[in-house]
């Protein structure tokens, strides 16, 4: 692998060409300050008065006016087309962990393009913010704590098989397959959701007020903030 485009101690917040609210990208950098964009993202990135540290991607949606305003140094064309801008932005930087936002409530294909690059690269912490939702991939033990009555969807994108404990329909012994049983709104029983999987594969969709909860299961170091 190259030398990441951006290495930071912190999280980092990667902004994609989708819809962005206001909220959603205050909510982010607080917890991840470090901007970084995909592509066209930039231009999100500059309507909202700031600059990115870095943008990457084929640069087939960024505009000329953000090309012009943004340094050329921050610009890291990837001109490939075996993978996404989503893609690419992500196997570039280098952070305990990413909050990607303007990835979802767009084009059903780049959303699932999104998903499917998530499980590509599994072993990198990241959590697509949506308008309602937030999605990760779920390591092989996860301990969540989280309110009862939350809801907790669970959808394969490769077979795989788990555990659970603290959930209201239990998943042990069901074989999950994207084409065949699939795990949406589940329901929390417990403060406390234990979940083991035996493979990689499997999304983990929580209500986007759960981000806290799912960043300090994931990432126990961390420190709650803001979320």
């Amino acid at each position: 692998m190259n030398r990441p485009i951006v290495q930071s101690r912190d999280g980092i917040t990667l902004v994609g060409g989708g819809p962005v609210s206001k909220a959603e990208l205050a909510l982010a950098l607080r917890i991840a300050p470090r901007i970084v964009a995909a592509d066209g993202g930039a231009d999100r990135v500059l309507a909202a008065g700031l600059m990115p540290e870095a943008v990457v991607g084929d640069f087939d949606s960024i505009s000329a006016h953000a090309r012009g305003v943004i340094p050329a140094g921050r610009q890291h064309v990837i001109a490939e087309q075996a993978t996404t801008d989503f893609d690419k932005a992500l196997r570039s930087v280098d952070a305990p962990f990413v909050l990607a936002l303007g990835f979802a409530g767009a084009r059903i294909d780049h959303g699932l393009a999104v998903l499917n690059g998530m499980v590509r690269q599994a072993e990198r912490v990241c959590l697509l913010i949506g308008p309602r939702d937030v999605v990760f991939h779920a390591p092989a033990r996860l301990d969540l704590r989280l309110r009862v009555g939350d809801r907790l969807s669970l959808f394969p994108m490769r077979e795989v098989t788990g555990r659970s404990a603290g959930l209201e329909w239990p998943i042990d012994g069901i074989g999950f397959a994207p084409d065949g049983m699939i795990g949406t709104s589940n329901r929390v029983v417990s403060s406390r959701v234990r979940l083991e999987m035996d493979g990689a594969g499997m999304l983990v969709i929580l209500p986007r007020g759960r981000l806290g909860a799912a960043l300090t299961a994931l990432r126990p170091e961390w420190t709650p903030r803001a979320a």
